[in-house]
């Protein structure tokens, strides 16, 4: 707009003296004589419309060009604006196809390798859990068949102890005719227990449990296999104990300080076997160590301890204290479903 108006104003002031000098050419004839006013006037007021047109047509034609030069204007920000967006989008496009082309080769990477191996470890879990069912399937109907237990017995695995690690105590059973068998823990186990005992011609079981409940139930799972002479089940709640330090993966870190309420164990003596099966391990670090600090002083010379869950690290790390501790035990690592660690005193 200040161009237009910069160019107009000399125009306008062009427009001004010519018209001003159209105005007075009529008037001085018709001072002079040479016209008469009528005709003067008139030719006044064709000049004043002949100026008139005149400007109007010029300003148009200057309008015409500024708006021309605008569009020109527009049209080369437009095109710059334009060329920018492409630029813009092509360089995103370029990104995508970049990320398009790393995604597409981390794929084939993950085909061609990690798959592969995810493959591997697949078959080679399915191969293992396949070979564990097929153990432990054998192992369940050889206690049957050893035996002789009733049609319905409860089931093993999972919480409760495997098939393998009870054909174990039932061969150390068979061999060492126990007097006494102290069980940490209740449950499927004690039956299978009770009935190992049986067939040995004699013996007792005393199954300790922490939990009240489930100390019921195990009661009543014995008494209904007809075990009740066999099998007790004694109610102990776990209490305060003293913890201890121990290194574990470089750490120091202090032990579980519950345990069975020891007084359970007072009456107990000349113990041919212990099964470890409990606390369970959410009591803490190293939850089943104070078994043979406990039990030990309480056995035979030719007892047998044996610890479930041996596969795990916290009992490895029990075996290790208990041996360390006890420099006359000896352990015999067994295969079994859990991992199950045998202790016995060397010679015997």
């Amino acid at each position: 707009m200040r161009s237009l108006r910069s160019r107009l104003r000399p125009l306008l002031v062009t427009c001004a003296v010519v018209g001003a000098a159209v105005l007075c050419v009529p008037a001085a004839l018709g001072l002079l004589g040479l016209l008469d006013w009528v005709s003067a006037v008139t030719l006044t007021l064709l000049g004043l419309f002949g100026g008139a047109v005149g400007a109007l047509a010029l300003g148009t034609l200057l309008l015409h060009r500024r708006v021309g030069a605008l569009g020109r204007e527009v049209r080369t920000v437009m095109d710059t604006h334009s060329r920018r967006v492409a630029e813009t989008l092509g360089d995103d496009r370029l990104e995508s196809v970049r990320a398009m082309e790393d995604l597409r080769d981390r794929l084939d990477g993950l085909r061609e390798q990690a798959l592969p191996r995810v493959s591997r470890e697949l078959r080679h879990a399915i191969t293992v859990q396949g070979r564990d069912d097929y153990e432990q399937q054998v192992a369940w109907t050889e206690l049957r068949d050893h035996l002789d237990t009733a049609p319905f017995m409860p089931p093993l695995r999972g919480w409760a102890a495997s098939p393998d690690v009870l054909r174990l105590l039932v061969r150390h059973i068979d061999r060492l005719r126990p007097e006494l068998v102290v069980e940490c823990g209740s449950g499927a186990s004690s039956v299978w227990i009770g009935y190992a005992l049986r067939r040995a011609g004699g013996g007792r079981l005393v199954a300790v449990e922490h939990d009240a409940r489930y100390a019921e139930l195990s009661r009543a799972l014995v008494a209904a296999h007809g075990l009740d002479d066999i099998v007790q089940v004694r109610h102990a709640p776990l209490v305060e104990t003293e913890p201890a330090t121990v290194t574990v993966d470089g750490q120091e870190r202090t032990t579980a300080d519950r345990w069975y309420d020891a007084s359970v164990f007072a009456d107990l003596e000349d113990i041919g076997l212990v099964f470890v099966d409990g606390p369970p391990q959410a009591t803490g670090l190293q939850a089943r160590y104070p078994a043979v600090p406990v039990l030990l002083p309480r056995c035979t010379e030719d007892a047998v301890i044996v610890l479930d869950d041996a596969a795990r690290p916290d009992e490895q790390a029990i075996g290790d204290r208990w041996l360390a501790e006890h420099p006359e035990l000896h352990r015999t690592e067994e295969a079994a479903e859990k991992g199950a660690h045998v202790f016995s005193r060397k010679g015997a």
